[in-house]
C-alpha cells in the first residue's frame, strides 16, 4: 500500500471516504466494498481519511482514539487497500465547501467510484452528505455506493458506541462490535516491585495518552510477546492498597510467565472486566483476592 499525505494525479479509482476509528465491523465492510469493486472492475482502491479527526481543529479538542494511528494503517492495509491518503484537517480545510471538496477529489484521482458509510459528513458544516454523493455522481461520472449501518443487537455499530463501551469498562461489547479485542501497546517499565513481594510478578506499562481509557477495575487478558501470546491478569489504575501515589498504571500478571521483560513493548489484549479497583485493609487480603482474581481466567 502507498500512502501519500496530499491528493495527487490518479486515474481510474475506487475512493472509500472516512475516518475510520478502530477499524470496526462497519469500517471494514465500507472498506472492503470499495476494494471489491476495484478488483472486479480492473480498478485501484483508495481510502481518503485524515491524519487527526477533524474535531481537533473544529471543537479546539484532543480527542482519545480506539486506535493508534500506526495501527490504524496496518489494519487498513490489510484489508487490500491500494492507496491511502492521510490527509491534514486544519483550519484551511475545515471551510471548504462540500462541492469544493468533491471537486478536488474528482480532479485530482478520478473515481469511477466513491464508497462511504451512510453516516458520512464532509464540507463546511457538515454540508456534504451520502445524499449528495448519490446526487453528484451522473455528473461527475462516478457509481456511488452507500453502505447501510451494520446491526447488532444493541442497535447501530459506530465509533461513537465502541468508545462509550470502552468508557464504561464494557469490554465485551466493545469486543464484539470492533471484531478483534482492544488492546493497548506500550514498554515495560520498571516499578516499584511490590507485586513480586506478594508472589505476583508484573509487567508494568504507562497507559497510552492517546488512546481511549478504561476505567480503573482488574481485568482478564491476553498478552502478546514476540508473536506469542500468554493468558494474563490486569490491574488499572493506582494501586491505592500499597502506595499514596495517584499516578496510574497497568499492572500486568501474565500466567505462569517468568522472563525479564523490561524494556520490550508488549500488546495487551482486553477480553472483559473481573471487577472495580478497591483498597484492602491489608496485604494479605490484596494477596487473596488476586488469587481469586487469577481462578476467574479461561486457563
Amino acid at each position: 500500500m502507498e500512502i501519500f499525505t496530499e491528493l495527487n494525479e490518479q486515474e481510474n479509482l475506487s475512493i472509500i471516504l472516512g475516518f475510520f476509528d478502530g477499524i470496526h465491523q462497519g469500517h471494514k465492510v465500507v472498506i472492503s466494498t470499495g476494494v471489491n469493486y476495484a478488483k472486479n472492475n480492473g480498478l485501484k482502491s483508495a481510502v481518503v481519511t485524515f491524519n487527526d479527526a477533524p474535531e481537533v481543529v473544529l471543537k479546539k479538542k484532543n480527542p482519545k482514539y480506539i486506535l493508534t494511528k500506526s495501527e490504524k494503517i496496518k489494519m487498513i492495509e490489510n484489508l487490500g487497500v491500494d492507496y491511502l491518503y492521510m490527509l491534514d484537517f486544519n483550519e484551511e480545510f475545515s471551510k471548504i465547501s462540500a462541492s469544493d471538496y468533491l471537486k478536488n477529489l474528482v480532479d485530482k484521482l478520478h473515481p469511477k467510484a466513491i464508497t462511504c458509510g451512510y453516516n458520512h459528513f464532509f464540507g463546511y458544516n457538515k454540508s456534504g452528505n451520502s445524499d449528495y454523493l448519490k446526487l453528484m455522481q451522473a455528473e461527475y461520472g462516478y457509481e456511488f455506493l452507500e453502505i447501510e449501518p451494520v446491526k447488532i443487537k444493541d442497535g447501530t455499530i459506530s465509533s461513537s458506541k465502541i468508545r462509550e463501551a470502552l468508557n464504561s469498562g464494557d469490554i465485551k461489547l466493545a469486543n464484539y462490535m470492533l471484531g478483534y479485542r482492544f488492546y493497548v501497546e506500550n514498554e515495560v517499565i520498571e516499578g516499584q516491585q511490590l507485586a513480586r513481594t506478594l508472589g505476583f510478578n508484573t509487567a508494568n506499562l504507562l497507559y497510552p495518552e492517546n488512546i481511549i481509557e478504561i476505567p480503573n477495575g482488574v481485568y482478564a487478558t491476553e498478552v502478546s510477546i514476540e508473536d506469542k501470546n500468554y493468558i494474563a491478569i490486569a490491574n488499572y489504575g493506582s494501586k491505592p492498597t500499597v502506595t499514596s501515589d495517584t499516578q496510574k498504571l497497568l499492572e500486568v500478571h501474565i500466567i505462569n510467565f517468568h522472563e525479564n521483560i523490561y524494556g520490550k513493548c508488549i500488546k495487551v489484549n482486553f477480553l472483559d472486566k473481573i471487577r472495580e479497583e478497591k483498597k484492602f485493609e491489608s496485604l494479605t487480603e490484596l494477596q487473596e483476592q488476586i488469587t481469586k482474581d487469577i481462578e476467574c481466567l479461561e486457563l
